[in-house]
């Protein structure tokens, strides 16, 4: 179960150059690596890929990206997570039919930033908004928001995402519904839990055996290909003799890509979290029908939503079956949105099980249905979605091409 999350470190930003005619030629400076990418069984359209170079090194200064076409080197925006190896991230920009090819160089010559403007991720009261330009795409509270007047202190909560919006700025998220205070826009929760004798709920608030607290100032990330954070959480065990005890360590990492918009119709974004046990001692998770990742739509889809999962089902017959991708939408005013959330082959129990909340718009990705686990001390565990929050419907062939860009990416091939 335990797998790479995406590196911790800062991210280097990379750009295209402006003008290459005012830069030193191509072949006179030292190449790094080239690259193939085989779109494979499927076509790819704005598709995010990625490639360990080690030859990157420290990345003191960008190296240029260029695709080789037969009208010429063609600049590419690319960016640079930094660790062990390096990881250079690009587009797939347009689109690459089901068997072709995109060839790529990179090379040790500086990139140029300017004009590289795009989505961008900035500080904000007691969390980070991911924007591109005045249109926000999601923020994230890190700190406790506080409830609305009448409701009790205890359903307090931050680390977690709303709202989030489309690139018409339709909200897709809801925070503090009447029905249920605790569920709030995206979020990742326990739900049964054991630890140390004591059963800590990190998921219905109103008990207030547990809670999920920021720990510190979230890291910006910022680039041509992608903008993000990366926040830190505590588990905590509310009841526990003494005090509050902190049961797990949590690393929550959020990327937007840089395609979709507007003019796409879409914003897509990646979640991952990484949770560790701060102790000795295990998280026992005993079977139980929900709990993990968490989404709820908003108010006007209690009176109509749709559901929909890679397996086909919908809400009526969906509820405690397995999919890679759930997708869920309804009619906001005269428009329709809605959020499609894909599952990382590398989670656990993959496809996981699901839970289509029969009366609410509420959906959870849920491995504890499928029986008993445990987070173990020592190691580290890594949950990964990829989200598409769209206006207007989605068909499910098109949910499946961008479940496919997430969980089984175009090959990449590189050479000297």
């Amino acid at each position: 179960m335990p797998h790479r999350p995406w590196p911790l470190v800062a991210m280097a930003a990379l750009g295209a150059l402006a003008a290459l005619a005012a830069g030193a030629p191509t072949m006179a400076a030292e190449r790094i690596a080239r690259i193939t990418v085989q779109a494979g069984k499927r076509d790819r359209i704005d598709t995010p890929v990625s490639a360990a170079l080690p030859d990157l090194g420290s990345v003191t200064t960008p190296p240029r990206m260029e695709e080789i076409t037969a009208g010429g080197a063609v600049p590419v925006p690319a960016q640079v997570e930094t660790g062990s190896p390096p990881r250079l991230c690009w587009i797939l920009a347009g689109k690459t039919p089901a068997g072709g090819k995109r060839v790529y160089d990179v090379w040790h010559v500086q990139a140029d930033l300017a004009g590289a403007a795009g989505v961008e991720a900035r500080a904000a009261k007691d969390g980070v908004e991911i924007v591109s330009g005045k249109a926000l795409i999601l923020r994230y509270h890190g700190s406790p928001v506080t409830p609305p007047a009448g409701v009790d202190q205890k359903f307090a909560r931050g680390a977690y995402i709303h709202p989030a919006c489309t690139p018409s700025g339709l909200i897709v998220t809801e925070d503090f519904p009447p029905d249920h205070l605790h569920q709030r826009g995206i979020w990742m929760s326990w739900t049964k839990t054991e630890f140390d004798g004591r059963h800590p709920d990190f998921w219905n608030l109103g008990g207030a055996t547990g809670a999920i607290r920021a720990a510190g100032t979230p890291s910006l990330i910022q680039g041509p290909v992608f903008a993000g954070f990366v926040a830190r959480h505590e588990w905590l065990d509310l009841a526990a003799p003494g005090g509050e005890k902190v049961i797990l360590n949590e690393t929550c990492q959020v990327r937007v890509w840089q395609v979709g918009g507007p003019g796409g119709g879409y914003w897509l974004w990646d979640l991952a979290s990484t949770q560790r046990c701060a102790s000795a001692a295990p998280l026992k998770l005993p079977k139980y029908h929900y709990g993990g990742l968490g989404y709820r739509g908003p108010p006007p889809w209690l009176k109509q939503v749709s559901m929909l999962t890679s397996e086909g089902k919908t809400r009526k017959d969906g509820n405690e079956t397995k999919g890679r991708w759930c997708d869920v939408s309804g009619p906001l005013g005269d428009k329709a949105a809605g959020v499609l959330v894909m599952g990382h082959p590398q989670n656990f129990r993959h496809p996981e099980p699901l839970r289509l909340n029969p009366q609410q718009p509420q959906i959870c990705f849920a491995p504890s249905q499928e029986g008993d686990w445990a987070i173990e001390p020592g190691k580290d565990y890594v949950w990964r979605y990829r989200f598409c929050i769209h206006d207007g419907a989605i068909k499910a062939d098109e949910a499946d091409r961008l479940w496919a860009d997430f969980g089984d990416p175009p090959a990449v091939r590189i050479e000297k």
